[in-house]
C-alpha cells in the first residue's frame, strides 16, 4: 500500500484510538459495590427490621443535586411502611440504597441492626423481593418467568405453583390450555396488565423473601386490575416486612406507618388516620387525588 493511501486512514486511526481508550477505561473500571463479591456477613436468620439513620445521598452523575438530606425512618419486622411524596423526592432511592445498588454519601442503612455494607451483597439481595411498576416478562413459559425470580438455583414446579397461589394467579394459569407451559410473548404481550403484574409478584415470591419492596406496583393499572393485584399484594405481604412506594394513596390506607418525604427528609409520619388529622402535606395529597 502506498504511503499516500496509508495517510488517508490517519483521521480514522485517531478517532479509533480515542474510542478505544474510552472503552478500555470502562472495562477496567472497578465498581464501588461488587455484586459478585464473596465477602461480607451471611446471617443464619433475618427478621426484617430496617432502619435509615441520617442518610444523605446524591447520584454520582448529579453530585450537585442532593436527593436525601438526613433521612431517618424505621420499619419493624412484619410491618408495612408506605413512602409517599412528589416525583423525585427520593422514594425510589430509599429502595435502591436498601438493595445496595448505591452506598449513602453519609449516614447508615441498617438491616437487623447490622450495616448493610457489612453484609454479603448476593445474600442481601436474595432476602429482598421487588415488584416494580412495569415488570419485564420474557418470551418463554409462565413457569420459566416465575422461576427467573431465583436464578441462583433450579426452582421446582411445586415452588412455582406455591408462588403463583400466593400471587392469586394460579387459577388463571390452570384455565389456560397449556397451563404453566403457556408462552407469554415478548414483554408479556399475550397477557393483560393485571395478569403480568401478578406473575411478577409470583416471581418476587418464589425466593421466599423476608422483605418485599413494592415500587408503585399498581400505578399503571386500571381500577379493576388494580383491585385484583392489590388483593394479591395484600396476601403476599402477610408475615413479611414490606416497603411500599405509593402513587395511589388509596392503596396504602392500611399501612402500619406512612412516611411523607419532601426535599429528601421525612416531613410527616403516622397512620392514615393520624396524618389526616394533622391536615398537613398528606391531607392535601389525599384531597387532590
Amino acid at each position: 500500500m502506498a504511503v499516500g493511501q496509508v495517510s488517508s486512514f490517519a483521521p480514522d486511526y485517531a478517532k479509533a484510538k480515542v474510542s478505544a481508550s474510552h472503552i478500555i477505561m470502562i472495562i477496567e473500571k472497578v465498581p464501588e459495590i461488587d455484586s459478585y463479591s464473596t465477602e461480607g456477613l451471611k446471617p443464619n436468620t433475618l427478621e426484617g427490621n430496617v432502619k435509615f439513620n441520617e442518610v444523605k445521598f446524591n447520584y454520582p452523575t448529579r453530585p450537585d443535586i442532593p436527593v436525601l438530606q438526613g433521612l431517618n425512618l424505621e420499619v419493624k419486622k412484619g410491618q408495612t411502611l408506605a413512602l409517599v411524596g412528589s416525583s423525585g423526592c427520593g422514594k425510589s432511592t430509599v429502595v435502591q440504597l436498601l438493595e445496595r445498588f448505591y452506598n449513602p454519601v453519609a449516614g447508615t442503612v441498617f438491616l437487623d441492626g447490622k450495616e448493610v455494607k457489612q453484609l454479603n451483597v448476593q445474600w442481601l439481595r436474595a432476602q429482598l423481593g421487588i415488584v416494580s411498576q412495569e415488570p419485564i416478562l420474557f418470551d418463554c413459559s409462565i413457569a420459566e418467568n416465575i422461576a427467573y425470580g431465583d436464578n441462583s438455583r433450579v426452582v421446582s414446579q411445586d415452588e412455582i405453583v406455591r408462588a403463583a397461589k400466593e400471587a392469586n394467579i394460579h387459577q388463571f394459569i390452570e384455565s389456560l390450555p397449556n397451563k404453566y407451559n403457556t408462552r407469554v410473548g415478548d414483554k408479556g404481550t399475550q397477557l393483560s396488565g393485571g395478569q403480568k403484574q401478578r406473575i411478577a409478584i409470583a416471581r418476587a415470591l418464589v425466593r421466599q423473601p423476608h422483605i418485599l419492596l413494592l415500587d408503585e406496583a399498581t400505578s399503571a393499572l386500571d381500577t379493576e386490575s388494580e383491585k385484583v393485584v392489590q388483593e394479591a399484594l395484600d396476601k403476599a405481604r402477610e408475615g413479611r416486612t414490606c416497603i411500599v412506594i405509593a402513587h395511589r394513596l388509596s392503596t396504602i390506607q392500611n399501612a402500619d406507618l406512612i412516611v411523607v418525604i419532601q426535599n429528601g427528609k421525612v416531613k410527616e409520619h403516622g397512620t392514615h388516620q393520624q396524618l389526616l388529622a394533622q391536615k398537613g402535606i398528606y391531607f392535601s395529597m389525599v384531597n387532590i387525588q
